[in-house]
């Protein structure tokens, strides 16, 4: 099945502002453009369901279906118990309280496996554990490709662990890991998975049921919607670890990890990702597993045309595979010196992308990259076009 790329454009209205006509967006690892129906059920929440929900009037009793409805139609999409999704203000927030969530249940001199290859946030929070006298394990990187070996991992785990933390894929490595392969052997060993899904999502949505951790996380507003975290906590996990919440909403699974009252409207927003992907599954005559194959597939096509042009230059570095099919489109370039003012100078270009560390310091770091000057990051996802990819291409040669 071949993306219609014109119909997709057309439900991002950021496609049609003037202002923006002409640049080529790069950045979507950062945050994608919103899709026209969360646009949609977020204005009309902001104007006609703005009280407090779940109550015994109108305006009140529509603005809890909403939200109900949000996570029932998004914990379908990923394979889950639709109380087995909770929403929140952050992937980072989410971690930090299921952290604290383990620090009540572990006993010190337990431990806590994490990587180098991760965004900070499904890593800095676990770290601080060792302040409770929780052993925090490093599996790390092989510095040169920037990969995660699962011969490092099962060298790590032992009787000890309780919990494997790892991104789907890294926001600068790119590499797809191996979730099912590396989830069944850390369950051999007796401990949870925590999955980081935040650079994979964009890509088309996961089965979590399928893939087999037993939390996994991801951030909306780099899945078309609006500024949310999405967190998956299975039954069992979440019936185990201590109530975060208010005592008294300790017997609701999604309520037991989110403490702070949930911004109502843009959970009840959440639902048009749902929407946007039902609209996709229709016109391209498939289901939503096939909405993930059809991004996946045109994302791959550009991606492993960009690869093999970037491949051919000597004054830049491609962090992780040059095998499209095996990473995801979010493209991180050493280029030896600060990143951030060729950055600057793509804009003239027309280009919107980014130079930065992308609280992924410990990855450049194991990779011999200096935080400081950073990496040029490419990112692009399915309604990304061929002219755009030449765009920027022709763009480099320009500014390098």
């Amino acid at each position: 099945m071949t993306i219609d790329t014109d119909w997709v454009r057309a439900q991002f209205p950021a496609f049609s502002q003037p202002a923006l006509q002409g640049q080529a967006f790069f950045e979507n690892a950062g945050g994608s453009y919103t899709c026209q129906p969360v646009i949609d059920r977020l204005t009309r929440f902001y104007t006609e369901r703005k009280v407090q929900p779940y109550g015994a009037f109108e305006a009140s009793r529509l603005g809890g279906e909403e939200m109900d409805e949000a996570r029932r139609r998004m914990a379908t999409i990923l394979g889950v118990e639709t109380d087995e999704l909770s929403f929140g203000p952050s992937t980072t927030q989410n971690t930090y309280v299921l952290a604290q969530a383990f620090a009540q249940m572990m006993k010190p001199g337990e431990a806590i496996i994490v990587t180098n290859q991760d965004h900070e946030a499904n890593s800095g929070p676990w770290r601080r554990l060792v302040e409770r006298g929780i052993e925090v394990r490093e599996w790390q990187i092989n510095p040169e490709t920037g990969k995660l070996e699962i011969e490092k991992l099962e060298a790590l785990l032992d009787d000890n662990v309780r919990l494997v933390c790892f991104p789907h894929c890294s926001n600068v490595v790119g590499e797809i890991n191996p979730v099912v392969e590396i989830s069944a052997a850390a369950h051999a060993a007796g401990a949870f998975v925590c999955v980081d899904g935040v650079s994979y999502a964009p890509h088309g949505f996961a089965d979590v049921g399928d893939l087999g951790p037993d939390i996994y996380l991801f951030s909306a507003y780099k899945t078309y919607g609006p500024h949310q975290g999405l967190m998956v906590m299975r039954r069992a996990l979440g019936q185990l670890l201590p109530n975060q919440g208010h005592y008294f909403n300790g017997d609701s699974l999604y309520k037991r990890f989110t403490p702070a009252g949930p911004d109502h409207a843009q959970v009840a927003a959440c639902a048009g990702m749902a929407d946007y992907v039902d609209a996709f599954a229709a016109h391209h005559n498939t289901d939503v597993r096939g909405v993930h194959d059809v991004m996946r597939d045109h994302e791959t096509k550009l991606l492993q045309y960009m690869l093999d042009t970037l491949r051919g230059r000597n004054d830049l570095r491609i962090l992780g595979p040059t095998d499209a099919a095996s990473r995801a489109p979010t493209v991180a370039l050493d280029l030896g010196r600060a990143a951030k003012p060729v950055a600057q100078a793509l804009a003239k270009h027309g280009i919107m992308t980014a130079g930065d560390d992308f609280y992924a310091v410990r990855a450049l770091e194991a990779m011999g990259i200096d935080p400081a000057q950073g990496v040029l990051r490419l990112s692009f996802t399915h309604y990304t076009t061929q002219a755009e990819i030449d765009q920027a291409l022709t763009a480099l040669d320009a500014v390098l």
